[in-house]
């Protein structure tokens, strides 16, 4: 595995930094109203607006656009051009320093803004575990899976429009509620408002018809951290017979920073051992998935924060190049910028669960926090999901994906 990557911006030598020199994740930031694209060093931000502007870099104006999807559709070559380049001119002793300090800010300061437009949004259900623990609370252990579960990654189209960015706050979502002893439905606030702690997936090549897992795999531009908020109570009243619908519309919170497949290379994975064998357009030729350890946290308004679960991403059954793959099979064409969520990821310990649902055993056995308890997200709560992969003297970290939860609209 490669070592630290030396940088002459000394925060990134940190081995606790998020951000090395090995990382060189992209976003948006605000510059004075204006959306610039950027890389995250060490504690410092670098304005890749500014450098193809002042002719540092030249990508046609791509880093100019207020967002990274004109960038991905340039294509690997592009994706490796500019992280080369980036390398020359932050290492340790490049000549470029002094060009270059005047484009760097605090990364403290910085206002952070969707790192890119959402096309299309699909979210998948492919974490073994959490597909157990939750089927088992409502089917029991026999039939925790659904049939179709070790064969298929199971997903669902979602609402691109309600993606946001880290910081956003997440108002409580209102919906149609009906519990089992009720004569009819009725409107009001979910009660029972949910996260799941996920990782997503950024097509950054399009196709127009089926491909393979191992091309999917190199269709995929970065990752991100994502909390795909639930409001389980509305979901249990809608979801017959099309599944999730508004449950699921009220908010998905990505992390700011988009985390390179380049910069993942060395943490690649393999996933589980099989029950069942894969069809044949499923199989994966090399590991797929990635070594990145995950966790959520919970702060109540204030209050100290609690960890309520530690996972890791190798939890997944599933890996984003198959979630793809499958996405493509029917001839689906997909396009730059769109979205998979891969799904709650949990693993087998009970702190290892990915969701309020399954960590307080749907609201059985509620779990604590600071000044209280908490069976799902009350008010005022603030979510963090935090990950990093971890290397020889340094790691690849995604900084935070947080939101807090404000009253539902009256």
């Amino acid at each position: 595995m490669t070592g630290l990557m030396r940088s002459w911006i000394e925060s990134a030598n940190a081995p606790d930094t998020d951000f090395p020199l090995n990382n060189l994740p992209y976003g948006v930031i605000d510059v004075n109203g204006s959306a610039h694209c950027a890389t995250a060093i060490g504690d410092q931000v670098l304005d890749l607006h500014a450098l193809e502007s002042g002719g540092w870099l030249d990508f046609g104006g791509a880093l100019q656009t207020g967002a990274m999807n004109t960038f991905m559709a340039l294509g690997p070559d592009a994706w490796e051009k500019l992280r080369v380049t980036l390398f020359g001119l932050l290492a340790e002793g490049a000549q470029a320093r002094s060009g270059l300090e005047k484009h760097l800010s605090p990364l403290k300061d910085a206002k952070m803004r969707m790192p890119f437009a959402v096309t299309e949004y699909t979210d998948f259900y492919a974490s073994k575990q959490h597909a157990t623990n939750v089927g088992t609370m409502f089917r029991g252990a026999e039939n925790a899976l659904p049939p179709n579960w070790l064969h298929i990654p199971i997903g669902y189209n979602g609402r691109a429009s309600s993606v946001v960015v880290s910081g956003t706050p997440v108002v409580r979502p209102s919906g149609q509620l009906k519990g089992p002893d009720d004569d009819a439905p009725r409107f009001g606030p979910s009660r029972r408002f949910d996260i799941e702690l996920e990782m997503g997936a950024i097509v950054g090549r399009p196709s127009n018809g089926p491909i393979g897992v191992g091309e999917a795999f190199e269709n995929i531009f970065g990752y991100v951290l994502l909390n795909d908020w639930s409001a389980r109570d509305i979901q249990a009243w809608e979801y017959q017979p099309l599944g999730p619908f508004q449950a699921k519309a009220t908010a998905t919170t990505i992390s700011p920073w988009i985390v390179t497949a380049a910069a993942l290379e060395p943490f690649r994975t393999s996933t589980p051992p099989r029950e069942v064998p894969l069809l044949p357009y499923l199989h994966e030729p090399g590991p797929m998935l990635y070594d990145i350890d995950l966790e959520v946290g919970l702060t109540p308004d204030g209050g100290s924060e609690t960890i309520l679960s530690r996972t890791n991403y190798r939890e997944m059954y599933y890996s984003a190049a198959q979630q793809l793959a499958h996405h493509t099979s029917s001839g689906c064409p997909m396009r730059v910028g769109d979205l998979l969520g891969s799904g709650t990821i949990s693993g087998e310990a009970k702190d290892s669960r990915g969701s309020l649902l399954e960590l307080s055993w749907g609201g059985k056995e509620p779990v604590e926090v600071d000044g209280g308890t908490r069976s799902f997200v009350e008010d005022g709560d603030t979510l963090t999901l935090r990950g990093h992969a971890a290397g020889d003297g340094y790691r690849i970290g995604f900084g935070e994906c947080r939101a807090q939860v404000l009253p539902a609209r009256t």
